[in-house]
């Protein structure tokens, strides 16, 4: 059987690079920026009031005390948004709001809550050093700097400062499009009562999802028929729409498997066993005239999101940019005796949470079915036990990949 890490490895080694695409600032929210951003402008563009209160000369000002307050004139108003620069000569102080522009002459700003808070003329009973409360000129950022780099996720903070320095547009890393098809006679889609032998198409929504979760953008392409001229047409049709294919169940190892048939003539497909448990049948190739990378998994609803954050959520966040392609693990304590088989990475269903004394405890859910989707649904991590380990014991460290966050 193939290591985890050699099924990975392939798999990640075939995974293009999505060209960067030019987004309207909204719209790159969540995605990689994919150029440096370089600001023309300075940040703040003038020396800017940054409290309310009384613009001065500091050697107006410096040896104020409440019990001998400087006396100065108060000589007009700046309140943001005025287009007008004041200016002030010695004795005099303009009052102020934030965001104006600071006038000529002045290099302090005096707090209201130091001051008289006069009128005409205004009593300031201390000082502060020369430019406090004050904005500087570029302090944030100068034209010629670079505002945001590559590589830089896009969230809250870097559109603010994208707006700040005028960029309406800017280019990313696309999401890549994931298409997900799900193979068998026995499904049928969500909403129509199972007859007798048939089962909801699960897979198709909660790879979908795990896929959106992850990053993508996604198209559920839903159940396909296993007629091989119908799968052919889907499959090659599919193939134009996505980044990459995962395609659920439908392949064995019998030479005549109709889906392997279709894929075998789509490109070079390969089959393989995993050492790992549940979801040891995998397939990847890459398909089609723009040599989609496709990943089968199987099934099962537990083997093939299994089989997705194994595989498949890494691929994306390649393809995304991101420098994290795997989900962070943490060492917990086993709160029950495991099994494994021998051989095998066994990727456990189950809940962490945090020790009172510190620490985690990671305990299995549900049961080891892989087709019992109730036990997923209900974790929040998956519990990894290496191939080499066969028992674990209640108690005994375990690695443990959280999938979400819970309170």
């Amino acid at each position: 059987m193939r290591s985890v890490e050699e099924h990975i490895d392939r798999i990640l080694a075939s995974v293009p690079q999505p060209d960067s695409i030019e987004l309207a600032l909204l719209d790159a929210q969540g995605l990689l920026c994919a150029e440096e951003i370089v600001s023309d402008v300075a940040l703040p563009s003038f020396d800017q009031i940054g409290i309310e209160g009384y613009a001065v000369r500091s050697a107006d000002v410096d040896t104020a005390t409440p019990e001998d307050p400087a006396m100065l004139a108060v000589v007009g108003e700046a309140d943001a948004g005025a287009r007008v620069v004041a200016s002030i000569a010695a004795g005099m102080a303009i009052r102020v709001t934030p965001g104006a522009i600071l006038p000529a002459g002045a290099d302090l700003v005096i707090p209201m809550s130091w001051t008289d808070r006069g009128v005409a003329r205004v009593a300031i009973n201390r000082s502060a050093p020369q430019w406090s409360f004050i904005r500087r000129i570029a302090e944030d950022v100068a034209p010629g700097e670079t505002a945001v780099s590559v590589g830089t996720p896009i969230g809250p903070a870097q559109v603010g400062l994208l707006a700040a320095v005028g960029r309406e547009r800017i280019h990313v890393r696309p999401r890549p499009r994931v298409v997900v098809v799900s193979t068998g006679d026995e499904l049928v889609d969500v909403g129509i009562t199972p007859g007798v032998g048939e089962m909801a198409d699960v897979n198709s929504y909660a790879l979908a999802a795990a896929a959106r979760d992850a990053g993508a953008e996604v198209y559920r392409a839903g159940i396909v028929s296993s007629d091989k001229r119908r799968l052919l047409e889907t499959m090659e049709s599919q193939l134009l729409r996505g980044d990459l294919l995962v395609i659920s169940g439908g392949f064995g190892t019998g030479s005549f498997d109709v889906v392997q048939e279709v894929l075998g003539e789509l490109g070079d497909m390969d089959f393989a066993r995993i050492a790992m448990s549940p979801a040891a049948a995998q397939g990847f190739g890459r398909l089609g005239v723009r040599n989609v990378p496709t990943l089968c998994v199987p099934g099962d609803p537990v083997s093939a999101l299994v089989s997705f954050e194994v595989f498949a959520r890494p691929a994306i966040r390649l393809m995304l940019g991101k420098r994290q392609l795997f989900r962070r693990t943490v060492q917990a304590i086993s709160g029950a005796d495991l099994d494994s088989p021998a051989g095998r990475r066994h990727y456990r269903q189950g809940r962490i949470y945090r020790h009172p004394d510190g620490g985690y405890i990671a305990e299995p859910v549900g049961d080891t079915g892989t087709h019992l989707l109730h036990g997923m649904a209900q974790a929040n991590c998956l519990i990894v036990l290496g191939e080499d380990a066969t028992h674990v014991a209640a108690g005994d460290p375990v690695t443990a990949m959280p999938l979400l966050i819970t309170t």
